[in-house]
């Protein structure tokens, strides 16, 4: 409970406020029976005369007043202080997810954190809510009309005692039997949540391959075992309220029949078995909201035991043991000293191996080997998207674990292979290199990135709006957007993870003069598949089953580097063969 105190805190006085006011209802619950029999009993039945009626029907009706006050006034704080709650703890849970690693994200699937950040949290809010206007006026309810029943006929409320025990167990069977079937139908909404997000986000590529039907049956599939699964959970609903209700009636009825021989007898007045009946409904609706708020409750403590899950989840990757936090890129120098990394630790095949490779400032160098060769877990290592397992990455001579995440990652431009622009217009996109650029930087990193001209025939130009992920734009297109904004950086490192291979050989031709031309002091990295995007670096690497297995000019490698006269060759039909 403790961590959850500071969601508490800012609305505590509603968490306070709203109890109170409920207790007021429940106050007035209990009184309303009271005036009601004396009503009965003293005006009709005792000829008290209109007078007294009138009063008692005043008294009940400045009761009913408060009531409507304390009940209104408690749901209203009821709702600040759940939606207060759950709007931080939303908040803190995005902001847990934005510091997750690749490797933290690698181990929840995208719908299962959606899921967790809206119906999670909201099961958790309306727990609250519930627990607010509910936890103090159910044992209220109960308590007070106990004592009242006790009050009226002593005898008459031992048929009550008799039903609780009965209820109570009602109540730990749906406690019991509801918490694991509501854990796994938050999983189910999961895959749900998934299926429909995979969906929605590759649509062209579905209907490129027609396959409709295929995502059709994949999401029946998902809807129908959520479905199972969700009346799995709700059949404990369908079974316990009823026999609940049988209940209830069954102590109705038995309370009527004894009192009923009481009042024969000149044992009771109508008027005080009318009211008993009212305090038994009090007594057993007062169970059934317990029993309602355990339900609820196991189905938000599901939820909840999913939400710690992502806020305890150790980020492997955090600066705090940086030893020169305010150091910041300066030159762009790159070492790489006996570099070994795999993705998953328990795995025994290295993705790098023994990597030693040094790269100068203002150096431009192409790194190519075949698909599986570790190109892009090489470079993802510079800005720390992930750690090397053993040895040391520098940056200027300092071990990138030292420095500040955010100094670091400003110091590196990396655009991935997976280009990804975001809802917005085409300069909100751009803008996120240096939200403060000008119109001229932007313009001019465009022009660089070859995508000045096709954003100037749009007719709002760079206002253009972009669907999400740019799914308005061709690939080509998305590529040059992505590259200009990581020029907008004004990085010291530059790294273009194969991304111009959507590119006409004549663009990249460009792209990469634009480059020279424009960033000269700056590291410039260049993953491609094509040997024609790199022959002109000043040094080409060559990787190999995640070791490197030559580095030199494209001259020197066709004369040095099997690996490398391989792909040379496979890729311009001349037979080249190294010595």
């Amino acid at each position: 409970m403790r961590r959850y105190w500071k969601y508490i805190k800012p609305y505590l006085s509603a968490f306070i406020v709203g109890p109170i006011l409920m207790i007021v209802e429940v106050i007035g619950e209990v009184v309303m029976p009271l005036l009601l029999s004396n009503i009965i009993d003293h005006g009709v039945i005792g000829n008290r005369g209109i007078g007294y009626i009138l009063a008692m029907g005043g008294a009940m009706v400045l009761t009913a007043l408060v009531m409507m006050g304390g009940g209104v006034g408690g749901a209203y704080f009821a709702i600040k202080a759940s939606t207060g709650f759950g709007n931080d703890l939303r908040k803190d849970l995005f902001n847990r997810i934005q510091q997750f690693t690749f490797r933290n994200i690698d181990r929840f699937q995208t719908g299962s954190l959606i899921t967790r950040l809206t119906n999670d949290i909201t099961q958790v809010q309306n727990m609250i809510q519930m627990l607010l206007r509910l936890a103090l006026r159910a044992p209220g309810m109960m308590i007070g009309a106990l004592i009242m029943a006790f009050a009226l006929n002593a005898e008459l409320a031992l048929v009550i005692l008799c039903v609780i025990p009965l209820l109570s167990l009602a109540v730990w069977f749906i406690l019991k039997t509801a918490f694991p079937r509501f854990t796994a139908m938050q999983r189910k909404l999961d895959v749900l949540n998934t299926a429909t997000q995979e969906n929605l986000t590759n649509i062209r590529v579905v209907k490129s391959f027609v396959r409709e039907r295929h995502e059709e049956e994949k999401f029946s599939r998902a809807n129908a075992d959520l479905k199972e699964t969700t009346l799995s959970a709700l059949r404990v609903v369908i079974f316990s309220f009823p026999v609940m209700m049988l209940a209830m009636n069954i102590t109705v009825l038995a309370v009527v029949w004894f009192g009923g021989r009481q009042i024969i007898a000149g044992d009771m007045t109508s008027g005080v078995l009318t009211a008993f009946v009212n305090y038994v409904f009090q007594i057993l609706f007062s169970l059934m909201m317990v029993s309602f708020i355990f339900l609820n409750g196991s189905r938000a403590m599901a939820s909840l035991r999913r939400i710690r899950e992502v806020l305890d989840t150790e980020i492997d990757l955090t600066d705090e043991e940086a030893r020169r936090k305010d150091l910041k890129v300066q030159h762009g120098r790159i070492e790489f000293r006996g570099v070994h990394f795999k993705y998953y630790k328990n795995n025994e095949k290295w993705v790098l191996e023994d990597i030693n490779l040094v790269i100068e400032p203002g150096e431009t160098v192409g790194i190519i080997g075949s698909t599986g060769s570790g190109k892009t877990s090489l470079v993802q290592l510079i800005p720390r998207l992930y750690d090397a397992d053993r040895g040391e990455v520098l940056v200027d001579g300092v071990n990138v674990k030292d420095y500040a995440l955010k100094n670091l990652r400003d110091g590196v431009g990396i655009v991935l292979q997976k280009n990804v622009l975001f809802s917005g217009t085409i300069r909100e996109n751009l803008k996120w290199g240096n939200e403060d650029a000008t119109d001229e930087e932007m313009i001019r990193c465009a022009e660089i990135a070859q995508a000045h001209g096709f954003v100037s025939s749009f007719e709002k130009g760079y206002d253009t709006e972009l669907g999400q992920g740019g799914v308005n734009v061709s690939g080509g297109q998305k590529q040059r957007l992505c590259i200009a904004r990581a020029l907008l950086k004004k990085p010291k490192i530059l790294i273009l993870d194969d991304s111009t291979s959507a590119v006409d050989t004549a663009t990249e031709a460009r792209i990469r003069e634009g480059l020279n031309e424009a960033l000269r002091g700056t590291t410039k990295i260049i993953i491609a598949q094509r040997i024609s995007s790199v022959m002109n670096a000043d040094k080409i690497v060559v990787l190999d089953n995640g070791r490197v297995a030559g580095v030199g000019t494209h001259e020197e490698l066709l004369q040095t580097c099997e690996a490398y006269a391989e792909i040379y060759s496979s890729q311009t039909d001349r037979q080249v063969t190294a010595s």
